[in-house]
């Protein structure tokens, strides 16, 4: 086993809000139920999953106002202590509705109110209290909107001289200025992954002499390439290795690509084969789509995926 620190960081994080309709009708007061509260945010999913498998992180993240102190409180309820960074707007919140009619799933993101310079300045020197050479930073989930598109990349250069493994998980602006430094993992979906080689599409083929042309230049030691209900694969020096997905019923994808990062970072940090590292990535994402609403993975159904992939 890897001795290590792993330390998610989260700047964007959301009080998650779930219920559901019997109908939804435009116009009218519709009543909700089974309404239920949890913390979300990227960083924040990857901690909540890693506990449930019995691994400590630092979770760090940004909280204001009332919604943010009922997401510190959430978290404190799971087990988990989460290194707080205080700012002045109050943390947004995100809806997500199920009509029990249909079970169409409804997800309604908030936008966040910014943070301030001070702010952007008291996530780098709480950085540089937890982390150590060698530890795991997870830079998981979307930028507030005021924040630089660069500002991921300012942190791995922040925290650079320190060998820090960063695990980069967001998208747009934000991932292609993370990857002009070198990062330890990325896990792009196959839009991604053509963007960056400046694609509308790139074959399978191309997708895997893509993905290990990225390890080879040294731009990440692993590449995992989501593709959706078919699974992902990993590209490493050792090449690249798949994993299909089983077939099971899906209620909510909410989470599942975060669930999936703490699955892969879980393998790693236990020093697992390649093929079992994804396989854990997989198994932990697939779980999560088996809950409704914004429930995470359990252990229990993480180990029953994992029985699934055997099978097949």
């Amino acid at each position: 086993m890897i001795t290590l620190n792993i330390i998610t960081l989260t700047i964007n994080p959301a009080l998650d809000k779930s219920a559901k309709v019997d109908g939804l009708i435009p116009e009218q007061k519709l009543q909700c139920h089974s309404i239920v509260y949890q913390p979300g945010g990227g960083g924040i999913n990857v901690s909540r999953v890693l506990k449930r498998l019995d691994e400590k992180t630092h979770c760090i993240f940004t909280a204001g106002g009332d919604t943010g102190q009922n997401l510190n409180e959430l978290l404190l309820k799971e087990g988990i202590n989460p290194k707080t960074i205080y700012i002045k707007a109050w943390t947004r919140e995100n809806l997500s509705i199920v009509d029990t009619k249909t079970n169409f799933q409804y997800r309604f993101g908030m936008p966040s109110n910014g943070l301030q310079n001070a702010e952007l300045d008291d996530i780098k020197s709480t950085l540089d209290k937890y982390l150590n050479n060698g530890d795991i930073l997870v830079l998981s989930g979307s930028l507030p909107q005021n924040v630089p598109t660069d500002y991921y990349a300012t942190l791995i250069k922040h925290v650079s001289h320190k060998n820090i493994k960063i695990v980069i998980d967001t998208s747009g602006p934000a991932l292609t200025e993370a990857l002009k430094e070198k990062v330890f993992l990325v896990k792009p979906n196959q839009k991604e992954l053509a963007q960056w080689a400046d694609k509308e599409f790139l074959s399978s083929t191309e997708q895997e002499d893509f993905a290990l042309e990225m390890v080879k230049s040294g731009k990440a030691e692993y590449v995992v390439v989501s593709l959706g209900a078919r699974g992902a694969f990993m590209a490493s020096k050792d090449g690249v290795v798949y994993q299909s997905t089983p077939s099971v019923s899906v209620k909510s994808t909410i989470g599942a690509g975060d669930s999936m990062v703490a699955g892969l970072i879980y393998g790693i940090k236990n020093d697992f084969l390649v093929k079992d590292i994804l396989k854990w990535g997989v198994a932990c994402g697939v779980a999560t789509t088996i809950n409704e609403g914004t429930n995470l993975a359990s252990k229990s159904h993480v180990d029953n995926v994992l029985k699934m992939l055997k099978i097949t």
